[in-house]
């Protein structure tokens, strides 16, 4: 298994073309995912156990949601991520072929748990500041 030993918040972008911007929304999300602490929200909210695929339920959602970030619209696209986004992400990137046995194993209530986790991640988000000011209204 392989340990990330550096924190996404610590990293320095340098463009040397200005017409590329290749995946840059990975930084943010990234960063966001560290202090709402997801992968462990999901490893204690998401109920895979016995399930083929089920292990690890924190890293693959981290892996699908950088993944659509990145802009992938299939399990496959996901590999972009494995091609150095690594280094960005605090995580390690699951393989798409593990990512569609994830998904195969969810049933409905799986979604809940999962719709579940939304709510939680929404709730931590908006207590560190990231809802509306309340001032404005």
């Amino acid at each position: 298994m392989k340990e990330v030993s550096h924190s996404s918040d610590r990293v320095d972008v340098t463009f040397d073309e200005w017409t590329l911007v290749a995946n840059a929304g990975l930084i943010l999300v990234g960063t966001l995912a560290l202090p709402l602490d997801l992968e462990r929200l999901v490893e204690s909210m998401v109920r895979l156990v016995g399930r083929v695929g089920g292990a690890r339920p924190g890293r693959k959602v981290l892996t699908l949601v950088h993944a659509m970030v990145a802009g992938a619209s299939h399990i496959d696209d996901a590999d972009v991520l494995r091609t150095g986004a690594e280094r960005v992400v605090a995580y390690q990137v699951m393989a798409p072929s593990t990512l569609g046995t994830f998904l195969r194993a969810f049933t409905f209530g799986h979604v809940r748990q999962l719709e579940a986790v939304v709510g939680e991640v929404l709730r931590r988000a908006w207590a560190l500041g990231a809802g509306p000011d309340r001032h404005v209204w």
